[in-house]
This record gives structure tokens, C-alpha cells and sequence, in this order.
């Protein structure tokens, strides 16, 4: 039978479109991890597929292995798995590094190395948490959607589920107390300015670079959402704030008979940035938490747990037991009565900063009054002091294994990441059926990034034991290849350097306020350094003898670990001006402070190299958030106080979050030192005493005139890093050897 044309075309447009429908339903539907490639490494956007996998176990799992010719599937039962997958294939096969900070570079090689053999990996807790109410305020005030969309990336590729989410909380904050009566002045005059706002959050300081611009709430209500979204996209639970008790002061305007007192000073500050608590007994407590939480809800969604913090570096009203049991009672029922499935993240670090108020009997009224595993606790400073050992686990209830690192996010070389790791691996052997997680609680992102890699990598099975290769492949991965010279610097560093746990004290003496060794005023922790700085100088010199120097993360590297050279040096230096004064040596003296001075230019030189290292990065975010003129430089102070004096005020804080920092280094920091130096040689000259207080009033003079300008900072690295290093390495080969 013959068939007509028109009968022919007909079919053949059906068997197209039938074709074409299968093929459409077939293909897969695109993951949260794909576009997290096409960010990362766009070029191989086709050539890595991904799986979706079912655990047999119910942990996390991913596997690894070649596709076909130039292909790589990577498998995991949900998108962070998947990421973890990724990211194991981008340090261990392509050697290479992704940073948390958005505009250091993603380097890779032309073809995808081939994977020998299949890689399977399974978590080996279920919760993976990150960051800290400081971060906000040390790192990441002034961040845009790019900044925020590398580290959410980031914490994707290195397993994090568990994200602190705390942006945006101001606007949710402005409609609760619009809604009972405060005024605007009021409101915006009790929050912080954008920098201090982790502190406002945990009832620690009030006002300090208020009133808060509409301009930021705006700016971080938005950021907020897109926080959220791409979060749970990946699959996290971000932790929300709840209503913690931290009033406005003139809440007692409206609602006089309210049980609201003044906490105690925070950090020295005076009395008018002092918080005001509402007692969660009082009625309207569980008012104020249903509006916050409702409101909240309505605007960024749940995920049903919530990071609730009353008693942060403060003291509760009572000590008693039972009061505090009664407390902690009552503020998660004012939750649970608005969201059944809440649950609690407290976090631990009280326990650690008031150890000798908080016993264990008050620990364990406190813990035990929220229901059985409705409370989720922090274990905040596990480097350095471990509560789950001295708590029974915590007493039953839900906790997490935290590395901190750092204080302030102080640019300084530092981590015990062997005996960190061992604890880890202890926590998880016995720290009992309650430890459901590991985390990092860093105050700050500017320096060891390596140390927090370490941790999560240990949360899986594909961990190494064996500390030394993981440093040779940390070090191939910095540099891009396998080099002989980079591999042993990398030894040195983690047998010398990476010993040692981060302090409050261990900080660059170049960035603290100048004072004659063993003077009150000198508390650098220079001193405190056990290894030689020879040895830092000789892992410093083969880095740079590396034959590969075109790596982001390898210049990084070389900045990093030179300029910690050049501080060591330069508190040797100060060693010899101390001597050089008490001796009153006028000619040394005079040498010694000339060599300091060219010290800290030369450090502000090598800084300038690299983008992670400049002050005019910092500036240049906080300014662009502004609507004008006015209020850039209203967020330019701020961002210049929250690194140097903290408050604008003389207290326990100034530079407790000092950089090592281009244009921070050479406008204020040597220029506190030329101070000093000049009159130390003055007060010898006249064969007089130095003066303390004299000199106290000029630096002070000095650091308002500072904060206040708007001086121009170099936003653009300057020079090759390579190149001045190594002409730094022969300048002070000498003196150091």
C-alpha cells in the first residue's frame, strides 16, 4: 500500500516530536552543584556530571570516579555531598585551591586529570557548622551578594550544613518595636553601627556608630534573603536568631512596669553603650518573641532552629540553680509556643568565659530544662578547652565539636592543627552518642584558612591520618603542582609554626600599641613564640625557590608567611630599642628606631602585593554601601574603628582586630611608632624619663585624626609579590641569620 505524502509528513512530525519529548524527559533536571561549577570552574561545566545517589546508611555519602575520556561523574545523596565530591577532586586531582574569598582566583588545569580508581567517602556526623556572631563584624559587614555567594560555595564544597544565618535581623528588630510604640530615633539609636552589630545581637553594647542608616538595613534585609535562598538551595539549615531578651532602653517608656534592667559593663565601655534585658519571666518577653519570630517567619521562612543567646559575657540577675533552670525554660517555650519544631543553638563559649560561675550543677539546670534534644550546644574552644570532658557530654544533650582559631581575625601564623586534630578524633570516639557534629566558630577570615579546611575534612572519611602528606598536598595544591622546595617549606611551617594555638595575645607587635618591652602596656604575644624566626625565614626562602609562581594562593602564601617574618624581626628590634632606652644609648637608640621605621614601610610594600591584604578593600566595601557622600564616610569610620580602637574610645579592645594590612600598616601603625621612637630619643636627649602620659594623649589625638579621615588607600594590589619578597629575602638575610 502507498501511502500519501500528506500521510507521510504527518507521521514523520509525530515520531519527531515523540523523539523529542523523551529526550526532553529524560535529561536530567539541573542541580544546585552544577551551577556551583559553572562558577567554579565554568570551562569544565560538561565534562563533570553529577548523580544523585541514595545512603545505604543514611549518612552523607559521595563517590568519585572517571565517567569516560575526559569525563567525571561525581555521586551523593544531596547537594552538599555532591559539593564535598567536587572539592575532594579539586585539591587531591587538580591541585588546586578555592578560597572563601570572592576575588582570589579559582586556577585550574587545561584538561581534567583522570581519577585512577573510584573514590567512596561518608560523613561521619550529620551536622557541619560554621561561623560566628563576630564573623559578622570582622569579616563580612560591608559584603555584597559576590562575597557572600563565594563563601556560601565555599562552605558547600567543604561540607557545611549548618550555616549561622544573623543578616538582616535589624529590620525584623524596627518592625517589632515600631509596632509597640518606639520611635524611630529610638530604635535606630540602640542598634550599632554595621561593624558592631554581633555585638548589639548578643546583648554585649548598645549605640556605638549609631543611629543604623535605613541604607544598611536595606542593603542587609535583601542580602539576607538571597543568603537564605542559596542556602537551603544546597540543602543547609541555616540557624536563625529568636528574641534573646535584649531590649531598647526606652522600651521602659512605653511599658514602665516591665522587669528591664542594665547589664554590667561589657570590655570597659562606658555606661551609655551599656544593653537593657527583659526578664523572660515577664509577660511581655513571650509577647515581643511571637511578634519577633512571626515577622521573621513571614519574611526569610524557618528552618526551625534558632541561635538564642541571653547570657553572652554577662551576668544572669540570680546564680541560683533553679533560676537558671527557670530561664532557659522559659525562653524556649516563648519559641516552641510559636514554632513546635524548634529547637535551641546555644552557644558554649559562656561556659568557657565564666567557667567559675557556670559549675556544673548550674550548667546542668541550665541545659536540662529545655526538653531532650531541643537544645543544641556549642562547644566553642575545643583547641584549647574542651567543656563536653568536664560536663559529662554536656550532660546528655545535643553538642558540637568547635575549632576557633582566631580572635579578632588577627593576621598572624598560628594553629595547633596536629593536637586539634587528635581531640577531634577523641570527641568522636568518646564524646558520646550526643556529639552530633564538628564546626568552626573563627572570628575573623583574614589569615590560617588552611587550619578550618583540615577540620571539616576530618567530618569524612576520606580524611588522612597521616599529617605530613596532607601537608604536601596542601602545599601542591597552593602552588598548583608538586614542588620539592614548597613541600618541605609547607613541613617547616606545620612543624614549627602550626603548633601552637591561636591566642588573644599572640598578635603582630607591629599592629599594638608601641611600649617598651615589659612596660603595663605591652601584652603582644611576640614573646610567647616558641619556634625561631630563622627557620621562618628558611621556609620562607624555599617557598619563593618554587619553580611555579603563578598561583593566586602561592603569592598568597608568600605575603602571608614574609610578613610574619618581617614582625617577628621587627620585635626583635624592639628588643634592642627597650635596651638601647634603659642604657640611654643615644646613638643606638636612634639606629634601632631608624631600622624599625624602614621595617614596617617594608612591610607595608610586601602587603601591597595582594588584594587579601589591603585596607583599601575594606574601605572601598564599606563606602559602597552608602546612598551619598555623607553616609560613605559615615561607613568608612566605622569600618576604620572596628580594626583599631573598636569604639573610638581608650579601652580593653583598641586593636584587638588589628590587620597586617597595606595602607593600615603605614598610615597608622608606623606612624604611632614614629611617635613613639621620637619621643624615646626626644626624653634621652634630655636626659629625662619617657612620658607615658604625654605620649598616651598624642596617640589618642593622633587615632581620632585617623579615624575620622578619609584618607585615599590603594584598592589595586601593587608590584609582584615574588619580586619584592625576594628582594626583602636579601635585605634582611643578615640581620635574621
Amino acid at each position: 500500500m502507498i501511502l500519501h505524502k500528506t500521510k507521510i509528513r504527518i507521521i514523520t512530525y509525530i515520531a519527531l516530536i515523540f523523539l523529542l519529548s523523551t529526550a526532553c524527559s529524560t535529561k536530567r533536571e539541573k542541580l544546585p552543584v552544577d551551577g556551583l561549577v559553572e562558577r567554579i570552574a565554568p570551562q569544565f561545566a560538561d565534562d563533570i556530571v553529577f548523580e544523585q545517589i541514595e545512603s545505604p546508611s543514611g549518612n552523607d555519602i559521595f563517590e568519585l570516579e572517571n565517567l569516560s575520556a575526559g569525563k567525571i561523574v561525581i555521586r551523593g545523596n544531596n547537594p552538599i555531598a555532591m559539593s564535598v565530591g567536587f572539592n575532594h577532586y579539586l585539591k587531591y586531582y587538580c591541585k588546586s585551591t578555592v578560597s572563601w574569598n570572592a576575588d582570589q582566583p579559582v586556577q585550574l588545569p587545561e584538561v581534567l586529570p583522570a581519577v585512577p580508581e573510584k573514590v567512596e567517602s561518608e560523613a561521619r556526623v550529620d551536622k557541619r557548622f560554621f561561623l560566628n556572631y563576630c564573623t559578622y563584624g570582622y569579616t563580612m559587614p560591608y559584603w555584597k551578594w559576590n562575597d557572600w555567594e563565594r563563601l556560601i560555595d565555599w562552605m558547600a564544597l567543604n561540607g557545611i550544613n549548618m550555616p549561622l544565618a544573623i543578616s538582616g535581623q535589624e529590620s525584623i528588630l524596627y518592625k517589632v518595636w515600631s509596632d509597640m510604640g518606639l520611635t524611630d530615633e529610638e530604635i535606630r539609636g540602640y542598634f550599632t553601627g554595621p561593624a558592631h552589630l554581633p555585638w548589639n545581637r548578643m546583648s554585649n553594647i548598645d549605640k556605638i556608630g549609631g543611629p543604623l542608616p535605613y541604607s544598611f538595613m536595606d542593603h542587609d534585609f535583601k542580602l539576607q534573603k538571597k543568603i537564605l535562598e542559596k542556602e537551603r538551595l544546597f540543602g543547609m539549615t541555616p540557624v536563625l536568631p529568636a528574641f534573646n531578651g535584649h531590649v531598647p532602653e526606652k522600651l521602659k517608656r512605653v511599658f514602665p512596669n516591665a522587669k528591664i534592667s542594665r547589664l554590667g559593663n561589657a570590655d570597659g565601655l562606658e555606661n551609655p553603650y551599656s544593653c537593657y534585658m527583659l526578664n523572660p519571666m515577664d509577660s511581655l518577653f513571650k509577647k515581643i518573641q511571637k511578634a519577633f519570630l512571626e515577622e521573621q517567619i513571614e519574611q526569610f521562612g524557618t528552618d526551625h532552629i534558632y541561635g538564642i543567646d541571653p547570657l553572652n559575657e554577662v551576668q544572669p540577675s540570680s546564680w541560683d540553680s533553679e533560676y537558671l533552670a527557670n530561664l532557659s525554660k522559659t525562653i524556649y517555650e516563648s519559641v516552641a509556643e510559636v514554632d513546635p519544631e524548634a529547637e535551641w543553638l546555644q552557644m558554649g563559649w559562656m561556659f568557657h568565659f565564666s567557667r567559675k560561675h557556670w559549675t556544673n550543677e548550674r550548667i546542668d539546670a541550665f541545659v536540662n530544662a529545655v526538653p531532650q534534644d531541643k537544645m543544641i550546644l556549642l562547644d566553642y574552644f575545643c583547641e584549647n578547652n574542651e567543656i563536653w570532658k568536664m560536663t559529662d557530654s554536656f550532660f546528655c544533650q545535643p553538642y558540637i565539636w568547635n575549632y576557633l582559631g582566631n580572635f579578632g581575625g588577627n593576621t598572624v601564623l598560628a594553629g595547633n592543627i596536629e593536637e586539634a586534630g587528635k581531640r577531634l578524633e577523641n570527641a568522636l570516639k568518646n564524646g558520646g552518642d550526643n556529639l552530633q557534629g564538628i564546626g568552626s566558630t573563627l572570628e575573623g577570615f583574614d589569615v590560617n584558612p588552611m587550619v578550618y579546611e583540615y577540620i571539616f575534612e576530618k567530618a569524612w572519611t576520606t580524611k588522612s591520618d597521616d599529617l605530613d602528606t596532607w601537608f604536601d598536598k596542601l602545599a601542591d595544591r597552593r602552588c598548583g603542582t608538586e614542588d620539592k622546595n614548597y613541600r618541605n617549606a609547607w613541613r617547616i611551617l606545620k612543624d614549627i609554626i602550626y603548633t601552637k594555638q591561636g591566642t588573644l595575645t599572640e598578635v603582630p607587635i607591629t599592629n599594638l600599641r608601641p611600649a617598651f618591652v615589659g612596660d603595663d602596656r605591652y601584652w603582644a604575644g611576640w614573646d610567647k613564640i616558641t619556634y625561631s624566626n630563622k627557620d621562618l625565614f628558611n621556609a620562607w626562602e624555599l617557598m619563593l625557590k618554587a619553580e611555579k609562581q603563578d598561583f593566586d594562593a602561592y603569592n598568597y602564601d608568600i605575603v602571608n608567611v614574609g610578613r610574619q617574618v618581617l614582625v617577628n624581626y621587627f620585635a626583635v628590634l624592639n628588643q634592642q630599642f627597650t635596651a638601647a632606652y634603659r642604657n640611654r644609648d643615644l646613638k643606638l637608640l636612634k639606629n634601632t628606631g631608624n631600622e624599625m621605621g624602614k621595617v614596617l614601610l617594608d612591610l607595608d610594600k610586601l602587603l601591597s602585593t595582594h588584594r587579601s591584604f589591603l585596607l583599601g578593600k575594606w574601605i572601598e566595601d564599606a563606602r559602597a554601601i552608602a546612598k551619598d557622600s555623607t553616609e560613605a564616610d559615615y561607613y568608612e569610620k566605622n569600618a576604620r574603628l572596628i580594626i583599631t580602637s573598636f569604639a573610638g574610645i581608650y579601652h580593653s579592645l583598641n586593636d584587638y582586630a588589628n590587620r597586617n594590612w597595606a595602607g593600615l600598616t603605614e598610615s597608622f601603625y608606623a606612624e604611632r611608632w614614629r611617635m613613639f621612637i621620637a619621643d624615646a630619643v626626644k626624653a634621652v636627649e634630655n636626659n629625662t624619663e619617657f612620658n607615658k602620659k604625654e605620649f598616651l594623649d598624642e596617640e589618642l589625638k593622633f587615632e581620632r585624626e585617623w579615624e575620622n579621615s578619609s584618607q585615599k588607600v590603594i584598592v589595586y594590589p601593587v608590584g609582584s609579590s615574588v619580586e619584592i619578597a625576594n628582594n626583602l629575602l636579601e635585605k634582611y638575610r643578615k640581620e635574621i641569620n
